[in-house]
């Protein structure tokens, strides 16, 4: 979780200024869903990403 934190504030947080709390949800919510999870590694997915786990496996 740490290094999650960390890439994020990296990548998105220290990078710009959000003027309302919505923006900023939605720039998070964002960075998850079209960055991060992607290619973030998953142990339950035998160490590779849920995009390698679709090709492995034809999902």
């Amino acid at each position: 979780m740490e290094s999650f934190c960390s890439t994020l504030k990296l990548e998105r947080v220290y990078r710009r200024r959000y003027d309302t709390r919505d923006e900023a949800r939605a720039e998070l919510f964002d960075y998850i869903k079209r960055f991060y999870n992607p290619r973030h590694k998953h142990s339950t997915l035998g160490n590779g990403s849920p995009g390698e786990f679709e090709r492995w496996f034809g999902g």
